[in-house]
């Protein structure tokens, strides 16, 4: 089965600004819940962006490399993954340790998704993040009169 990606620097944003961070030696994931993409059916699945920066990687090599491996150890996974959007950003220990070390540190983070990512209204960085104003209760109208002081 392949591996959902993000598309576009819409998403990668989104979920920069909205993410939680979880770190391992082998890499960081910053995760948010899901959502379906503008006139997508609902079909809760996992998307994640694996980036790898020069700065981290400086050979083209190592970097799709280090892209192939994170992919191959995701779509192996023996619990599968959890319903996200999520960027992974890999480290160089990803080229050197034994392929089923970086799918234990995979599942490991992974297991942490669903209680860290943020649902609902939340005190995030950026947008609105204060919800709609409260709505006041409707008074019936022989209480209105009362209030004032005058008679019904």
């Amino acid at each position: 089965m392949a591996l959902a990606s993000l598309k576009g620097e819409r998403e990668f944003r989104r979920v920069r600004q909205h993410g939680a961070m979880l770190r391992d030696p082998l890499f960081t994931l910053r995760v948010t819940d899901y959502r379906p993409r503008h006139g997508e059916v609902w079909r809760p699945r996992a998307i994640i962006g694996i980036v790898v920066p020069k700065k981290t990687l400086r050979r083209a090599v190592d970097r799709n490399r280090a892209r192939r491996r994170v992919r191959e150890a995701l779509r192996t996974l023996p619990g599968g993954l959890p319903p996200c959007r999520a960027i992974l950003m890999p480290t160089p220990g990803v080229l050197t340790v034994p392929f089923p070390e970086l799918q234990m540190a995979l599942s490991r983070v992974l297991a942490q998704v669903p209680g860290r990512v943020k649902r609902g209204k939340g005190g995030g960085k950026g947008g609105n993040s204060r919800g709609a104003p409260p709505v006041p209760a409707a008074v019936p109208p022989a209480d209105r009169a009362t209030d004032r002081g005058e008679t019904p």
